[in-house]
């Protein structure tokens, strides 16, 4: 396909002549240097019009390759880290992968032998030669489900960065973080950020200590920094949060309550914070900078930006220049409606003037025949100033087929009260709050609660 939408990764940053860099724990590396240089030891030939599968070990040579793939590359479907290796194979089908683009960190695996394998260094070095962009590309994202193949979703360049604005520069002293990894939906949205925006990006690096990464956010003067609430629930915790003050933070991926937009609030007086709504299949669907949990119900009055917002059934459902195209696969479901719709399966209640999330329709628990939403109940935990996170889930029961009990993860600096008294508020404040069967049976103080490669936290009863 000729490319006619959208200027190349590549193209834009010659445009920009932009000298930012990315970041990780070991390395950093100007991207604006691949205007006349490469990363991939002069092979890119090899890669021009083939299904190209990005199966590098660390971030950074991730982004490396994919400025320069785009306009290069047929398709280019993004691995990431988590991938279980049992379905690399069927992936690697699904997606009709031609090569591989590897790093000295790649595993080996009996589903990437036979393929042009092309490796990709954390460094520019000079190169004439580099071709001009000459088609669109397909960029294949896999979403993070937890059982099974991941579906893989089909977006452009185009679809990726309506987001972002075409030529919308930044002021050239921004430096975008990331708690994401830029080869899932949202972390990506913050790589194309940086390199359309002209701005430096600080990526977090497999295994570091959370103390570190935030350190080395502080060192490189970070303004810009994103993540999931469950990211920032986390950061919040650390001693070490005090050390960087950025002036914007954003949250997506996961239901932002008031408890942890108030606490960022505190945190960084100074900051913008906003939460935005985005999934892999419905990409950005809008951004809140009210300070308020949940949108306005006028967003669904008319079309913001070129999307379109309904609600079937308590779902919420998006049309937008921003969505994916299609899933890959024959087998694969429909994407979008008859009137290109996508089903987020996101569960939304009217309060008053705004739309609350209510949680996901595949993670509700049954109560003897009652329906509950885990992250309802979890938005009024989180209201306790002892709680800085919490997790509810089913308990199996012989008289309502469930229960819902509660992990909680308490403040550092828990105050005078004692753990006993601290559970005993927790669930007056729910009883005040909530519907009997929507009480916890029981909370259970914990030090940690899992948080999935995907920056979500672990749920694993839905």
């Amino acid at each position: 396909m000729a490319r006619t939408e959208a200027q190349s990764l590549r193209r834009i940053l010659a445009n920009a002549a932009s000298e930012c860099c990315f970041f990780d724990a070991t390395a950093g590396v100007c991207f604006g240097l691949l205007t006349r240089g490469t990363s991939l030891g002069g092979r890119l030939g090899e890669l021009a019009d083939a299904s190209v599968l990005v199966a590098t070990s660390s971030q950074l040579t991730t982004a490396l390759a994919l400025i320069e793939l785009d306009g290069q590359a047929r398709r280019l479907t993004i691995l990431p880290p988590d991938t279980a290796p049992d379905h690399l194979g069927a992936l690697v089908a699904t997606a009709a992968v031609d090569a591989v683009v590897v790093d000295a960190g790649t595993p080996r695996h009996d589903a990437l032998d036979g393929f042009v394998a092309v490796r990709c260094a954390p460094a520019v070095v000079p190169f004439e030669a580099a071709p001009a962009a000459h088609r669109e590309t397909e960029w294949v994202l896999l979403t993070s489900g937890t059982a099974g193949v991941p579906k893989m979703v089909v977006h452009s360049q185009a679809s990726l960065t309506a987001p972002i604005g075409a030529g919308r520069r930044l002021d050239g002293a921004v430096v975008w973080g990331t708690f994401y990894d830029i080869r899932r939906y949202g972390g990506l949205q913050i790589f194309l950020r940086a390199v359309i925006g002209g701005a430096s990006l600080v990526l977090s690096s497999a295994g570091e200590p959370l103390a570190e990464h935030l350190a080395r956010l502080s060192r490189h003067g970070v303004t810009h920094l994103s993540g999931t609430p469950s990211h920032w629930r986390r950061a919040l915790m650390a001693p070490d949060v005090r050390r960087i003050s950025p002036r914007y933070v954003r949250l997506s991926g996961e239901i932002a309550d008031q408890a942890v937009l108030d606490s960022l609030r505190a945190t960084f007086p100074e900051a913008g914070v906003g939460h935005a709504y985005a999934s892999t299949e419905a990409g950005v669907a809008f951004e809140v900078g009210d300070g308020l949990a949940g949108f306005p119900a006028g967003f669904l009055e008319h079309d913001r930006d070129g999307v379109a917002m309904k609600i079937i059934d308590g779902s919420l459902c998006i049309r937008s220049p921003r969505t994916a195209s299609r899933y890959l696969g024959a087998q694969s479901p429909a994407l979008l409606d008859g009137d290109g719709f996508v089903d987020t399966g996101d569960m939304v209640e009217r309060q008053g003037d705004r739309y609350l999330f209510a949680g996901r329709r595949g993670g509700i628990i049954n109560i003897g025949g009652l329906k509950v939403h885990p992250e309802e109940i979890e938005a009024v935990i989180n209201r306790h100033p002892q709680v800085r996170m919490s997790l509810v889930r089913p308990k199996r029961s012989p008289v309502t087929g469930a229960i819902v009990i509660a992990d909680v993860v308490l403040r550092a600096d828990g105050g005078q009260a004692g753990e006993v008294q601290i559970k005993n508020d927790i669930l007056e404040l729910c009883r005040r709050s909530l519907p009997r069967h929507k009480v916890p049976a029981a909370i259970t103080v914990v030090p940690a609660l899992d948080v999935a490669a995907t920056g979500k936290l672990a749920r694993r009863h839905g």
